[in-house]
């Protein structure tokens, strides 16, 4: 993924009634390193990584249907401290959020209060007139949105900078000329991602954290996953690296780099402002895998999981590797090739701009996560960190 300027304010709830299902959801993880000699070879992989000073250090995890098989961390989460990385540090997504905002988006079709095929302009009028560079009035709809194919440009970072709620974006993108005709072209949007929050807090009547801390993070214990870290989540954020010289040099994590957390000034990016964990994380992706149901309850009907998770962009040619194409939200695996070589077709997931990776092989039944915070790969999707986990990890299933 590219990294593109995010901003974001977030919510975190805790509330007692679900504190049991938290601490019993938290039995079904594997103890760090579980997975003994069968995956082994996922562990050795990133230490050659960390000794190499690809990465300060990395937590990996492979997951079933119903429990997690393997929870690893190797290497340092703050190199100048010396602190080791340990399964529950906090790791800026980035665009491992995408995937979330499209769940937000199918849960809302489900009540029958939006349709992936509605105009934006339905839900925002101020971008129901948006023209092309020759003055013609496009249409574009949820689906180009999430398609990344709605022709939307980008923000400045200086415009980025002056917006503090999902709102105050929508004028400046209401004032842009679309790039290209929608549906004709895939070019991966945060505006249009942005929008797509915006609409969720517009239907849903609630501010976007609200919605996904009421409709997913809480009832799905996801403790640690939030626009807005606590202190003691700031506290077990791993630290974020640049390669320079053949040497680690530490970077800013974005959005909090010279920022209080405390504060509440960011707007809620939803193409890329959550901190999670690889356990949390892996729940939303056990949830998917499982057509929706997580613990006996049903998020979202089996149906709106097909849609969001199969190629719903044609035959646009979509991603930053080759081989797939757009669902709603998930880059979709076509044909396996490179570093998707070990999933199966039909595998959906998504990455983050500091080398995160989520994937679910649908087929395998199986679920990969890998938390990395490394700025600046040429190619965080192509990293051969992924694809050396994904390799290690399929093979030893």
């Amino acid at each position: 993924m590219n990294t593109s300027r995010l901003h974001h304010i977030g919510l975190s709830i805790c509330i007692g009634a679900s504190l049991a299902f938290v601490l019993a959801g938290w039995a079904r993880a594997a103890a760090p390193g579980e997975g003994g000699a069968k995956f082994e070879a996922v562990s050795e992989r990133m230490k050659e990584f960390v000794a190499k000073h690809e990465i300060a250090g990395a937590i990996t995890l492979v997951a079933d249907r119903e429990k997690v098989l393997e929870l690893d961390a190797v290497g340092q989460a703050d190199v100048a401290a010396g602190k080791p990385m340990k399964t529950d540090a906090v790791f800026w997504i980035a665009s491992m959020t995408k995937p979330i905002t499209g769940a937000a988006i199918m849960m809302l079709q489900e009540e029958g209060k939006l349709s992936v095929d509605d105009p934006v302009g339905k839900y925002i009028p101020e971008l129901g007139n948006l023209k092309t560079a020759d003055g013609t009035t496009r249409v574009i709809t949820l689906k180009h949105l999430l398609t990344h194919s709605s022709g939307m440009p980008d923000l400045s970072n200086d415009e980025a900078r002056s917006a503090h709620t999902l709102g105050d974006l929508i004028p400046y993108s209401a004032k842009k000329a679309l790039q290209f005709e929608p549906g004709t072209k895939w070019q991966y949007c945060q505006s249009g991602i942005n929008t797509l929050g915006r609409v969720v807090e517009v239907v849903s009547g609630q501010s976007f954290p609200e919605f996904l801390q009421a409709r997913l993070f809480t009832p799905l214990g996801m403790q640690d996953t939030t626009f807005y870290p606590t202190k003691d989540q700031v506290a077990r954020l791993a630290k974020s690296y640049k390669l320079a010289d053949g040497k680690l040099a530490e970077v800013p994590t974005p959005f909090l780099a010279g920022h209080d957390p405390s504060l509440h000034d960011y707007y809620p990016a939803a193409n890329g402002g959550l901190f999670s964990t690889a356990s949390d994380y892996a729940r939303f992706l056990q949830m998917v895998l499982n057509k929706g149901s997580f613990n006996g309850k049903q998020y979202l009907k089996p149906e709106s999981v097909k849609q969001m998770t199969t190629v719903q962009s044609g035959d646009l040619k979509t991603g930053f590797t080759p081989g797939n194409g757009w669902g709603l939200g998930w880059c979709v695996v076509r044909e396996p090739q490179g570093v998707s070589q070990a999933l199966s077709p039909g595998s959906h997931g998504h990455g983050g701009a500091y080398g995160t990776q989520a994937w679910i092989d649908p087929v395998k039944g199986v679920v990969y996560i890998l938390m990395v915070q490394r700025a600046n790969f040429p190619n965080s999707d192509a990293s051969d960190v992924r694809k050396s986990f994904q390799d290690a990890a399929a093979a030893a299933l």
